[in-house]
């Protein structure tokens, strides 16, 4: 089976600080490539601000590490009004993520001739 990371809440998929820099801790190559917006922030803002807690959006969804990040952290891995869910599916499935009513779901890609 392979695994998959989806929102299921009705704001967009992102990770919170402490999920982004465990990322960087395993050399994830998006999540070094991010730049770490409460590393220039005064110290007298909090690591739980919104703003620092809409990190990894360009992390691709079946990334090994970020399966990793989700499943250790758990309900801490969430972002910003973010609720996020390993879905499973089996091997060779091409796959796409959709949204319905403002949650996503994975479903499977078919082809479409016009």
């Amino acid at each position: 089976m392979q695994k998959i990371v989806i929102n299921t809440s009705f704001d967009q998929f992102c990770l919170s600080h402490e999920a982004f820099l465990r990322l960087r801790e395993l050399g994830q190559q998006d999540a070094l490539q991010e730049i770490d917006q409460a590393a220039y922030w005064p110290t007298s803002a909090a690591v739980w601000e919104p703003k620092f807690n809409q990190c990894g959006m360009s992390i691709s969804r079946n990334d090994e590490k970020l399966i990793r990040v989700v499943e250790e952290l758990k309900e801490r891995a969430n972002g910003h009004c973010a609720s996020l869910k390993i879905v499973s599916i089996p091997e060779g499935v091409a796959w796409q993520i959709s949204m319905a009513d403002g949650i996503e779901h994975v479903s499977e890609i078919h082809r479409t001739w016009r």
